[in-house]
């Protein structure tokens, strides 16, 4: 079994078809075939075996989406990296992962060469820029000592596929062991998901990084035969021009680009009539903005919610139930869909009882795209994934019809533009000023990201410190999303009956008299 052999049959079915866009450069099913075989022979002539941890850390490219690909084909275990990580983050990553290469360039080529060199690891630095520094090897160099045969090196289904880095219990990030299998079944549902799938016909537009939510969508693209196409980075008028000009069939956004899109002075001017579905994930939409979008795309709006402990989506409220919502059933505009495909969603007491419809207790979700593990965590293992079943740590109720409402978290993690951003981990950063005697951080609701971080502080007797100097030492120390926004200052802060900083009075205050109780 091998995901990049997906790509290899579609290759001899279309192969003059588009299959790949970024900006300027555009392949071809042949091209983008005989391209990802260079680079995992290559990879392999150069000692990459199966499960050999491969990272990517750049900004969206049509290179990187070869280099997924490719590591597919070689059987490797790919490690995408957020470009948004501090280098704390990345460098964490690169050691807890034990990488082996890594494609990055831009900005970042400089952060890697330097932790590779601090501790001296054996790991192969490629270039995307195809520049010449000493210790890196350019991209197109290593093309050049691969061959275009078909590469398909056999992995076992359970084999580890990616690492899904994310902000674990602790604030620190954590690994979700997404498999061959669980990334095929991904694949399938994409395919086949009733509630509407990809077709041979579909071009699909990835604004968002892709190594994050934008880019699970690329491997059922190449399933099907359809095409993608890549931004270099979210600008509105660039997304809409795109749209336009390569006639979208399909896209995704978080819900701070759509805040950005329905906004342009130019939308209502473009021509966006092939565009048969704009999903909206990452962070909770409000039912007034679904409106907005309906009224500005038409009815092609749809929502999903999964994590990368279920690798993709686990319910999806489709654009029929959106419309529907609209016209005869306000409360569904509040819900995030229903199961997709075969995956089975239900809502438990703390025991793990099953709880009957209306009750609210924990959403957990068990499939064969679900996670069974965290690498290197077996206490948040034990935590998460439990008898077949992922915890997702989000409170929720189900209808009567099948219908899941989030209405709460039972983590304090925030989802601030499709980013996670852990409280613990903010409170942490902002203890290590000598200033701060007392800090609870909490997501409150914000138009444009979803959620925005506020963080609540009482000063040390004696002492002063200002919103911006607040923020500015958090960003010596924080990658910028994690960065509070806001800072309002206390002479003390609540606390509960056990005599811990109450965070949930606190978030309360800001989320009274909203729709949604959960970012």
């Amino acid at each position: 079994m091998n995901l990049g052999s997906y790509l290899t049959r579609t290759a001899s079915f279309t192969p003059d078809a588009t299959a790949l866009v970024s900006g300027t450069d555009r392949w071809t099913y042949r091209q983008l075939e005989d391209d990802t075989n260079l680079l995992a022979s290559a990879l392999i002539a150069r000692g990459c075996a199966p499960g050999t941890p491969v990272a990517t850390l750049a900004t969206n490219r049509g290179e990187l989406v070869v280099a997924e690909m490719a590591i597919c084909k070689a059987g490797a275990l790919r490690v995408p990296i957020s470009a948004r990580l501090a280098a704390a983050e990345v460098e964490h990553v690169l050691l807890d992962a034990a990488v082996k290469v890594v494609f990055t360039g831009g900005p970042h080529l400089d952060l890697v060469r330097k932790i590779v060199d601090a501790h001296n690891l054996d790991c192969l630095v490629v270039d995307l820029d195809n520049g010449t520094s000493p210790g890196t090897t350019a991209y197109d160099v290593l093309l050049t000592e691969g061959t275009t045969e078909p590469v398909a090196v056999d992995v076992d289904e359970d084999a580890p596929a990616v690492l899904n880095f994310t902000s674990g219990s602790t604030g620190t990030l954590k690994a979700a062991v997404q498999t061959v299998g669980n990334r095929l079944a991904n694949m399938r549902k994409l395919a086949m998901n009733p509630y509407g799938s990809l077709s041979a016909e579909a071009v699909y537009l990835a604004p968002g990084p892709i190594t994050h939510a934008s880019g699970m969508v690329i491997l059922g693209c190449f399933f099907r035969g359809a095409a993608v196409v890549v931004l270099p980075a979210f600008e509105v008028e660039a997304y809409l021009d795109t749209l336009e000009r390569e006639r979208v069939t399909h896209t995704f956004v978080v819900p701070v680009m759509l805040n950005l899109v329905l906004a342009s002075p130019t939308l209502r001017d473009r021509d966006l009539s092939a565009l048969q579905s704009i999903t909206v994930g990452g962070a909770p939409v409000s039912p007034a903005r679904l409106r907005e979008a309906v009224e500005a795309f038409g009815p092609v709006v749809n929502q999903g919610y999964g994590q990368g402990e279920t690798t993709s989506a686990i319910t999806f409220l489709s654009s029929a139930d959106v419309v529907r919502g609209i016209e005869d059933d306000p409360e569904l505009l509040l819900s995030c869909g229903r199961p997709v495909y075969d995956t089975e969603v239900i809502v438990v007491d703390d025991d793990h009882n099953p709880l009957p419809a209306g009750e609210i207790g924990e959403i957990v979700a068990r499939g064969p795209d679900c996670v069974r593990e965290y690498f290197h965590d077996p206490e948040a293992t034990a935590e998460t994934f439990r008898d077949g079943w992922v915890h997702t740590g989000d409170l929720g109720r189900i209808r009567e019809d099948g219908f899941v409402f989030i209405v709460d978290r039972k983590k304090d993690m925030i989802i601030s533009g499709g980013y996670n951003v852990y409280c613990s981990e903010v409170e942490a950063a902002l203890y290590e000023h000598t200033a701060v005697s007392e800090a609870c951080v909490v997501g409150v609701p914000s138009e444009k990201w979803g959620e925005t971080v506020k963080a609540y502080v009482s000063l040390a007797p004696g002492t002063t410190a200002t919103e911006e100097e607040l923020r500015d030492f958090c960003r010596t120390r924080l990658s910028g999303v994690k960065v509070p926004r806001i800072i309002e200052f206390a002479d003390a802060l609540p606390l509960n009956r056990n005599g811990k900083v109450d965070r949930r009075a606190l978030r309360e205050r800001d989320w009274a008299g909203t729709e949604r109780k959960v970012g």
